[in-house]
């Protein structure tokens, strides 16, 4: 996994704010490859909790760990109970790491 233990704090931290303490945030994508180089952060918040205002809410998070993480690009997907779930989240669910 390419995050830093600080990264990792700094993602736990701002998704704890935004969604709670029961949040579970996975990292997926490239980040997860050891081998590869570069990359923007991909993570997916999943909460047993329904969530209103998912587009609102995955873009706060984006920008807020995007700002904590002096403009890296982070793309944020998020399941829960009452959103569809969609082949990017089997992807993030099988091939991510919980953070």
């Amino acid at each position: 996994m390419r995050l830093t233990p600080e990264q990792i704090d700094t993602i736990r931290a701002t998704a704890c704010e935004t969604f709670g303490p029961e949040a579970r945030v996975w990292l997926f994508g490239s980040r997860v490859d050891d081998s590869a180089l570069g990359g923007d952060i991909d993570l997916m918040l999943e909460s047993s909790e329904p969530i209103n205002n998912p587009a609102l809410l995955a873009a706060r998070l984006s920008a807020r760990i995007s700002r904590r993480m002096h403009g890296r690009k982070v793309d944020v997907l998020l399941a829960a109970p009452n959103l569809r779930r969609l082949p990017i989240h089997e992807i993030a669910f099988t091939e991510g790491r919980v953070l």
